[in-house]
């Protein structure tokens, strides 16, 4: 008996101090800033494309801890990022597995509403795109401009009914492997066949098109021009 009064005393003084460890933990400020930005091509001005799913990440370290946890922000299709619920601070902050030169990290304050861009050299920018129906495909013709001396890897015309459509996400994809330098005056053509499709992309329907170009470079991602929503 005496065991067990012991064990329920200990019990009680172990919850008691449980609860007021909850009751410091609740006393602590929540988020109170905000960041956001858009990771932007250094030559164009333009917003780099990414994927939404397995794409760029920010990734982000607060300073003041002992160990701090590295923690991320998913970047959108477009290429702009937001996080609603930061705290004030100061951070070093990074964009990383891109489809980009790697750049350095850049230490910031982050206060109220923050707005952080990066400009980056994509590995290859696709220029003239023009993405129509054809009878009963859907083709794309498109150039390719790369900044690195890499091969490229692969071309390909993604569709799919979200406009975050890509090579993680896709209902058909037509795509090519080249394994080689490409040349910004040859005019590439992808098509997809409608006809040899008709089961997933239904005629009538609405569905996104877009072309993306894959560098052979370590932890590389794909280099889209913007989804193009097509009646089909």
């Amino acid at each position: 008996m005496k065991s067990i009064r012991t064990f329920s005393i200990a019990l009680i003084g172990l919850l008691l101090l449980n609860s007021c460890e909850l009751t410091e933990l609740d006393n602590y400020n929540g988020p109170n800033a905000t960041i956001h930005g858009g990771v932007y091509d250094q030559e164009t001005g333009e917003l780099v494309q990414q994927d939404i799913i397995n794409g760029m990440a920010i990734e982000y370290i607060e300073h003041g801890y002992d160990n701090p946890h590295t923690q991320y922000i998913v970047v959108k299709n477009d290429g702009t990022f937001r996080n609603n619920i930061m705290f004030s601070g100061d951070y070093t902050i990074q964009p990383v597995r891109g489809n980009f030169v790697p750049i350095e990290s850049v230490e910031i304050k982050v206060e109220g509403d923050k707005i952080q861009n990066f400009n980056v050299q994509p590995y290859i920018r696709i220029r003239n795109v023009v993405i129509q129906k054809q009878d009963n495909k859907v083709v794309a013709t498109f150039n390719l401009a790369q900044t690195v001396t890499n091969n490229v890897n692969t071309i390909g015309l993604f569709a799919h009914a979200e406009m975050n459509v890509g090579e993680p996400l896709n209902l058909v994809a037509a795509k090519i492997n080249i394994n080689a330098v490409s040349n910004d005056v040859f005019q590439y053509r992808l098509e997809i066949n409608l006809e040899a499709n008709s089961s997933t992309l239904k005629s009538g329907k609405e569905y996104y098109f877009r072309v993306g170009a894959l560098i052979d470079a370590p932890e590389a991602k794909y280099n889209y021009a913007p989804a193009l929503k097509i009646a089909i």
